[in-house]
């Protein structure tokens, strides 16, 4: 039998790289994201490419009983979840004190709440299985602050602590945990955060969706907690260790600024 793995934010990105990579390694898929229309687009490449059944399911998780509402269309499904991916997330670009109070309410929702609680939700019907696995996509934007990015930053700090802290209560389930933590990545998600302009991407070559979501799928066979996409990544992410946190912020702050 087929295992069955849960996509969140599946209609772009990141997300959208996650799908092909689950369903070409023989995986029915659920892809959830706001947007029906494009979910209900790519379900039709993956299942005529793949052969893959896929089920689409339109939600906002930055809404509240979102998750709830996922696990329980799962459930009337009949389907097992061997799989979880959160990956929906999103970022803001600006000062926090000018940026609108809806959109830093929503990015936490959705970055931390939904993360949380989808997991929480799915997580006992794998352990009590001895098998499955989740992969938690944090950034590396979780091993520093963020000035310009304030929220966003900490919500990805957030991700990867969370993901370890869970990680070491599962060792001994045959249930897998992984943080995934991309840098700068050709998602959509700098024009969407505003920031195509800084000195952190604008005019660098960077991986590809699927080159990240491959990489995160292979770190989670390998049952590895902390997954940094690229050796420069890797090398950055380590870098905070050996200035002050002030001076750390101040970096971070000259890379987000505009050329």
């Amino acid at each position: 039998m087929k295992k069955t793995a849960l996509i969140t934010g599946a209609s772009l990105g990141i997300g959208e790289a996650f799908a092909h990579v689950f369903a070409k390694n023989n995986y029915d898929l659920i892809l959830v994201a706001r947007n029906g229309s494009k979910l209900l687009q790519l379900a039709k490449t993956l299942e005529t490419k793949y052969k893959a059944t896929v089920y689409p399911l339109a939600k906002d998780l930055s809404k509240q009983n979102a998750a709830e509402d996922v696990f329980t269309e799962v459930k009337l499904k009949n389907i097992s979840v061997h799989t979880l991916v959160n990956n929906a997330g999103f970022g803001d670009y600006g000062l926090f004190r000018e940026s609108k109070w809806q959109k830093q309410r929503e990015m936490i929702d959705l970055n931390m709440m939904a993360l949380t609680h989808l997991t929480h939700l799915f997580l006992p019907s794998m352990v009590a299985q001895k098998s499955g696995g989740v992969i938690n996509v944090a950034s590396t934007a979780a091993f520093q602050p963020g000035p310009l990015m304030s929220v966003y930053y900490a919500t990805k700090a957030y991700v990867l602590f969370f993901t370890e802290g869970i990680a070491n209560e599962l060792n001994g389930t045959g249930v897998r945990v992984s943080a995934l933590c991309p840098g700068p990545t050709e998602s959509g998600f700098q024009q969407a955060a505003a920031m195509g302009e800084s000195r952190l991407v604008k005019g660098k070559k960077m991986p590809s969706s699927y080159e990240v979501a491959e990489y995160g799928y292979r770190a989670l066979q390998k049952n590895k907690t902390v997954a940094i996409h690229g050796t420069m990544n890797y090398f950055m992410s380590l870098s905070p260790r050996f200035v002050s946190r002030k001076m750390a912020a101040g970096v971070v702050r000259k890379m987000h600024e505009k050329k």
